[in-house]
């Protein structure tokens, strides 16, 4: 985190928790997905299936509104409602409430596979990882639904064939990148727990490894709140040892040192904030920004293309700031989490 980005951190953190804040205590309204298998077969409200993640429009961004509060409790504690913040999460993340939600999780899957899945673990690494005394019981809280989660990464990823690469929840690459921590961390505290990270090594192989010019100038689409093509550099520089990703990303985007193409280095326009779908580009411009850094910082310090990634991350992301709060729902209630991905890359 360089310090201009810890200052902006800082005077917008009480902003973020204020929004998230309110969010993840938002019923209403509520996308709730629940596929009915027979009549009668609803939930009454949200609360019925999703006791901790009923906030926030729909549950996988109320998963990750609820990351965010716990990153800025580890980040900037002094800046932020730290007592309230740990009041809800308190409420929220109770054994018997995160119960109810592995129990949902396996009899009805939300549809965000595997957006809303990494986001889950992404929560939950953060927590684990974290040495405070709530922190050890809300790891130990969350374990049956990251196991279910995790459970069904492993169902999954050796079946699918070909990766998704779009820019909306079923990209593959940054569900898996959400994933990895979580599983590497697993995997690190014990060798016989790493089914997920293998799985996660195996189908990002499968999938990216011989990818080559990809077609980045056909990017963004017109609902996208991620980049196909960085995402998916994203992952591979995460995966990848040190010598090998700086030749796979020249293979991958050979014309980065050009700024080519031109459209990953261009922010997208959002038009309309009340529109869900057009919002996302709000995100996108965020997440792009998060992707420049974290390529840029796996480049040497004198490569061309990382002081260009960097001013592109910059030029994405710092309009966006403006927009986390005081807006239209349909942009309130999930895009500070990436404001905050950004902030502290």
């Amino acid at each position: 985190m360089t310090s201009r980005r810890a200052a902006q951190l800082l005077s917008r953190a009480g902003e973020f928790s204020a929004v998230a804040l309110r969010t993840v205590q938002q019923e209403f309204p509520n996308d709730i997905r629940s596929t009915m298998r027979f009549p009668g077969d609803f939930p009454n409200r949200p609360t019925d299936l999703h006791p901790a993640f009923y906030g926030c429009l729909d549950w996988h961004s109320c998963v990750q509104m609820h990351w965010l509060l716990i990153r800025l409790l580890r980040t900037v504690p002094a800046a932020i409602p730290a007592d309230d913040i740990r009041a809800v999460l308190r409420r929220h993340l109770t054994a018997s409430a995160l119960a109810t939600e592995a129990e949902t999780f396996r009899t009805r899957p939300p549809r965000t596979r595997p957006y809303g899945w990494g986001w889950a673990l992404t929560l939950h690494h953060e927590i684990m990882t974290w040495d405070d005394p709530d922190a050890h019981q809300w790891s130990a809280n969350l374990a049956p639904l990251s196991a279910a989660v995790s459970e069904a990464f492993l169902r999954w990823l050796p079946k699918q064939t070909y990766p998704v690469r779009s820019g909306v929840h079923d990209n593959s690459a940054f569900g898996l990148s959400r994933a990895l921590p979580y599983a590497r961390t697993l995997a690190g505290a014990d060798s016989d727990n790493s089914a997920l990270l293998s799985a996660i090594e195996n189908a990002a192989h499968r999938w990216f490894s011989t990818d080559s010019n990809y077609p980045a100038a056909w990017e963004p689409s017109g609902a996208d709140f991620l980049s196909p093509a960085l995402t998916e550099a994203e992952l591979q520089a995460g995966l990848l040892a040190p010598q090998e990703f700086p030749r796979w990303f020249a293979r991958f985007l050979p014309d980065l040192a050009t700024a080519r193409p031109a459209t990953l280095f261009t922010p997208a326009t959002a038009s309309d904030d009340t529109d869900g779908q057009l919002a996302h580009l709000r995100g996108l411009n965020l997440s792009r920004a998060w992707c420049w850094l974290r390529l840029a910082a796996q480049l040497p310090p004198d490569d061309p293309r990382a002081s260009l990634m960097r001013s592109a991350a910059e030029r994405h992301a710092e309009p966006e700031l403006a927009h986390v709060s005081g807006g239209d729902y349909m942009v309130e209630h999930w895009l500070a989490c990436y404001a905050v991905l950004y902030l502290t890359a």
